[in-house]
This record gives C-alpha cells, sequence and structure tokens, in this order.
C-alpha cells in the first residue's frame, strides 16, 4: 500500500576539507568514515535489482542510523551547542560542497537520471540523509506488506498477518516521526531549500502520507473483507475445500471514522505536494496521483464500514448504498452482472493481472493508493448483497445522495 518510493543517493565528501575540531580533533575524520559507509550503502542498493532491495533495507537503515549521530556532532559544534556535558568547537575553513540526487522533484525522463542538487550547508545534508533515512523504513513497511498481496505463494495465515501490518505501522510511525523532527527543525532554523525533495511543505506532505498509511493499516489488521478477497484470488490457497471463511463483526463505525481520519491525512498531504511549485521545482506527478488515491479510497473504505454497519442493523438497503458511493468515489460504475465479454471487463482483469505481476516481482505495485484492492472487496459486498436482498430483503435501495445527506 505505501508508495514505491526511490531512495537517493550522494557524492563522496571529506569534513577535513570543511571542518576542524579542536575539542575533538577525530571528529571530521569519524563523521567522514560513517558518511563513506551510507553513501556506499546508497549506491549499492540503487543497483541491485528490485527483488533484492527489500533484504537490503535494512542495511541502509544501519549505515545512516550509524552516520547521523556524528552529523548532528558536527551540526552542534558549528552552532556551538553542548550535547550533554560536552562542548564541541568545530570551526568552518569552508562550505561544504556536496551533492545527492533527488527523487521526487519533477518528470522523471525514462532512461534519465535527474540531475545533482548541490548543497552547501549542513542543515540539508542533515534534511537529505534523515529524509532517506525515512523512506528506508517505508520500503520496509512495503516489503513487511508484500506477502499479504501476492497471488502466487501460500496464504498467510492470520496470525502471520497481523505480525506483518504491526510491523508496517511501526515503521511508518517511525518515518512519520522523523518527517516530524524536520518539519520542527526547519521552523527553528528557517533556510531555503535547494530542491522540492527537502522543502518544508514535502516534509509536512510526506509526514501526513505516512500517517494516513499507518491509519488505514490500523483498520486493515482488524479488517477482514480484503483478506477474504485475496484469499479468493490466491492460486495456491486449498483452504476453501474444507472450511469457509470466517468473517467476525468489525466495529464498523469506529473504522469508518478512522478512515475518514486517513482521508484528511492524504488530502492535506494532496495539497501540500501540489504548493511545491512548479516545472523542475514541482513534485513528481505520481507522487501527487498517489495521494489523490489513497483519498479515494479512503473515502471508499468509509463508506464500505457505514454500509457495513447499516447492514449489520438490518438495513440492507442504507448497506447497498453506501457501496455504491464507495464505488462511486473510486470512479468505477454501478453495472448489472451481465454474462459474456466486455471492454470494461477485459481492461480491469489486463489491469489486475498486471499488478499481480508487479507484487510477484516486487516492483512498483501499490501505486494506486489501495484503490483496486478496495474495489475488490466493494463489488463481493455489493454482489453478495443484492443478491440477498433480491432473494429475501426486497428493501428500497437509497441513492448516495440522500445518504450524504444523512450521515
Amino acid at each position: 500500500m505505501p508508495y514505491p518510493f526511490v531512495l537517493p543517493t550522494t557524492s563522496s565528501f571529506v569534513f577535513s576539507s570543511s571542518f576542524t575540531c579542536e575539542s575533538h580533533p577525530s571528529l571530521p575524520l569519524n563523521a567522514t568514515t560513517y558518511r563513506g559507509v551510507a553513501r556506499d550503502a546508497l549506491k549499492k542498493h540503487k543497483r541491485l535489482p528490485p527483488s533484492s532491495r527489500a533484504a537490503d533495507l535494512s542495511n541502509v537503515i544501519s549505515s545512516l542510523t550509524s552516520y547521523i549521530p556524528y552529523l548532528l556532532a558536527v551540526d552542534a559544534g558549528v552552532s556551538h551547542q553542548v550535547i550533554g556535558t560536552d562542548v564541541i568547537n568545530v570551526d568552518v575553513k569552508a562550505p561544504p560542497g556536496i551533492e545527492w540526487r533527488p527523487t521526487l522533484s519533477g518528470d522523471l525522463v525514462p532512461g534519465k537520471e535527474r540531475n545533482r542538487t548541490k548543497i552547501t550547508t549542513l542543515e540539508h545534508e542533515i534534511f537529505f540523509v534523515i529524509s532517506s533515512l525515512a523512506v528506508a523504513y517505508i520500503n520496509t513497511a512495503r516489503s513487511c506488506l508484500q506477502p499479504l498481496y501476492t497471488t502466487t505463494e501460500a496464504f498467510v495465515g492470520t496470525q502471520q498477518r497481523t505480525v506483518a501490518i504491526s510491523t508496517a505501522t511501526k515503521h511508518l510511525l517511525t518515518a512519520a516521526s522523523l518527517y516530524d523532527y524536520l518539519s520542527g527543525r526547519s521552523e527553528q532554523r528557517p533556510t531555503e531549500a535547494p530542491c522540492v525533495d527537502i522543502a518544508p511543505s514535502t516534509i509536512r506532505a510526506m509526514s501526513c502520507l505516512a500517517l494516513a498509511e499507518a491509519t488505514l493499516l490500523a483498520i486493515l489488521k482488524d479488517d477482514p473483507y480484503p483478506a477474504i478477497v485475496s484469499q479468493d484470488r490466491n492460486k495456491e490457497d486449498r483452504e476453501w475445500m474444507y472450511k469457509a471463511p470466517d468473517i467476525p463483526k468489525v466495529r464498523a463505525h469506529l473504522y469508518a471514522r478512522l478512515a475518514l481520519a486517513a482521508s484528511e491525512h492524504a488530502a492535506k498531504a494532496g495539497s501540500l505536494f501540489q504548493s511545491g511549485g512548479n516545472g523542475s521545482s514541482k513534485i513528481t506527478p505520481g507522487l501527487i496521483k498517489y495521494a489523490d488515491d489513497l483519498r479515494k479510497s479512503s473515502k471508499a473504505k468509509a463508506c464500505r464500514f457505514f454500509g457495513i454497519d447499516a447492514e449489520l442493523g438490518g438495513q440492507t438497503g442504507d448497506g447497498i448504498g453506501w457501496l455504491r458511493a464507495g464505488l462511486r468515489e473510486l470512479g468505477v460504475e454501478v453495472q448489472e452482472a451481465k454474462k459474456g465479454l466486455s471492454l470494461s471487463r477485459f481492461k480491469k482483469e489486463f489491469s489486475e493481472k498486471r499488478e499481480d505481476k508487479r507484487i510477484t516481482k516486487d516492483g512498483a505495485w501499490g501505486a494506486d493508493g489501495g484503490k483496486m484492492e478496495e474495489t475488490r472487496v466493494l463489488e463481493m459486498l455489493d454482489a453478495k448483497w443484492n443478491k440477498m436482498n433480491d432473494t429475501v430483503g426486497f428493501i428500497f435501495v437509497f441513492l448516495f445522495a440522500y445518504l450524504t445527506v444523512y450521515r
């Protein structure tokens, strides 16, 4: 579900060429050593095939985490800050010249990398390093969730599913806290960002996006319907032969409110992304579209839980109406079931197969913000409840406009 971010890379830099430290003479050398390790880890990660990058993320996180204390120590010495009981005195000989290759700026031309951005302050170096660490945590969360969506491997059980979602949520909240730290730092030390990747609006947007994804995972942990749909599509699953899927009652109204909160986070992220700028100084359109798709899928999820709440209360007509409101939010036209061939059905099956291949190869899956997954769940419940209503209930299905006013 999280966006498939790409980690940036950086040029080499020797701290002793720009800084000297009388109180701790080895500090520039140690900072250079750990920065070199972090740089090599980012370079190696970039050269790996997509299927091998998930296993390498722990190495990237470890190298960046080891480098950050030395970087912050040098920055504190330049600012003449006291760390604990130590007083660090760092003198600046010359402005540092460091280059980073951004990954969120402008349109990416196929076969061509983005131009490097030169930075001349330690503040921008801190922003690039910590934001890279946050992206590594987000990608780690993606790798934890990948087994839940594959259709070519053994279906993940309830206990393993809960562990995977809890671990991914922890990584997303860690990423959000890192972005919150950078956001607070940008307010205390306002500087003009050299590129949109580390602009204050982008940092706040990334924090909102991580919070939206973590909120949706809090729902997913107790939401049985995506697991049922995934199990039905899994080619390796044989449980249907001897056991019907368990559908426990869910706290529908609470989850609907959580989904609306996730939608608000995603909407805020989208507006902050769009305020970044124009041309090469704007956020890549794919990320802006992802934030909008995440907002739509969150609203559709809220509609689904409002529908489940109505159906549990015996109001099947309202429930079906809420499902169709969710489909409408996703841009899906509600049609009667038809036999035979149709262009829309062919396009849908083709897009699903393409997404399944991306998941299997660990590529850029999930870039639709969960719209395809939520569409499957809504269509499954719509078909089930309509069949029940047509044969037993005969309850009038209310329109979307009525339900909107009703809530």
